[in-house]
């Protein structure tokens, strides 16, 4: 079994390609595989080892002055859901696209059982899913707004046409958290006051609150692509584009000139070899479909979920 963790932390860094560079050799040193981006705003990365890998790791970046507090969503995954170490600079550790944005002027943080306590009390809210389209299509809270942008930096211009009114109380939660982090800045920016977020996002939900009151499963940045929320809801909530039958497994167009991200059932698969289309199907370009790979994260469901799950999803669809 190997560990799986996601984290951020705004923290200035001055000498950014320095700083990137002994970041790099320490991954390299640890073996450490996944995505790490480095600016000078501070760091966002999503990495997966050994658990002796991955506690050295955190004790490294702990170490980093500045970076003591940096907070870890950690998970597991019978194989580790990345090819290699990236490691490099961004402009922006998420990209918003927007100058003087300062997360320290974000919104209110509001803990798991705070978040769910606010659902279930009543009040009125408008709660807004600050992720891609693709993302909230496979998941998301009952009742979010799920804005149909391929971009995050799009938000800026769907809040600007939205039209929520500003005496509402927003709440607004991402995967882990750090998208919020600038588009609470935004909102408060822009004139409203009661500005909420979920604290460690979605992963983090899932852990304190076991997913309760979210539908469908967390889409995740790396091979695995979505993990379960909800263990006692794992029904998907979208539908394959092929069949048009319930579910949530995301595949890669097997077109090497397509290679469009899309929701596909297994039979979905077999049926288009792992393309999105019959013109995709009849490509030249087309890779060997590899469905062992390919469902890898539905199998395990399947494994540790036991019957009724296997039974409950073959009634589904």
């Amino acid at each position: 079994m190997y560990e799986v963790i996601l984290y951020y932390n705004f923290n200035p860094i001055e000498e950014v390609e320095r700083f990137t560079k002994l970041h790099k050799n320490k991954c390299k040193e640890l073996g450490l595989k996944g995505r790490i981006y480095i600016s000078s705003e501070g760091i966002n990365g999503t990495a997966a080892g050994t658990k002796e890998q991955v506690e050295a790791y955190k004790q490294f970046v702990w170490s980093l002055p500045g970076f003591e507090d940096t907070e870890f969503k950690q998970d597991q995954s019978d194989y580790i859901p990345f090819a290699k170490l990236i490691c490099k600079i961004r402009e922006e550790i998420v990209s918003l696209h927007m100058d003087g944005v300062d997360p320290k002027d974000g919104g209110r943080h509001l803990a798991p059982s705070e978040w769910r306590k606010v659902m279930e009390s009543g009040e009125d809210y408008v709660m807004i899913d600050v992720r891609n389209n693709y993302e909230s299509k496979v998941g998301h809270f009952k009742g979010a707004l799920t804005p149909d942008l391929d971009n995050f930096y799009d938000f800026p211009q769907w809040l600007d046409e939205v039209n929520i009114p500003k005496d509402k109380k927003v709440l607004m939660y991402c995967t882990g958290g750090i998208r919020c982090e600038k588009f609470s800045v935004l909102m408060k920016d822009k004139g409203w006051d009661d500005v909420n977020q979920l604290h460690g996002g979605i992963l983090n939900y899932a852990k304190e609150e076991e997913g309760k009151h979210f539908e469908g499963k967390c889409f995740v940045f790396d091979d695995r692509l979505i993990v379960p929320v909800d263990p006692k809801n794992l029904e998907p909530i979208a539908q394959c584009e092929i069949t048009g039958k319930p579910a949530d497994t995301y595949v890669n167009c097997a077109n090497m000139e397509c290679n469009k991200l899309f929701v596909c059932s297994e039979e979905g698969a077999h049926i288009m070899e792992g393309c999105c289309s019959e013109e995709c199907k009849a490509s030249d370009y087309k890779r060997p479909f590899d469905p062992e790979n390919a469902f890898k994260p539905f199998r395990k469901w399947y494994n540790y979920f036991g019957d009724d799950f296997k039974q409950r999803t073959v009634e589904s669809a």
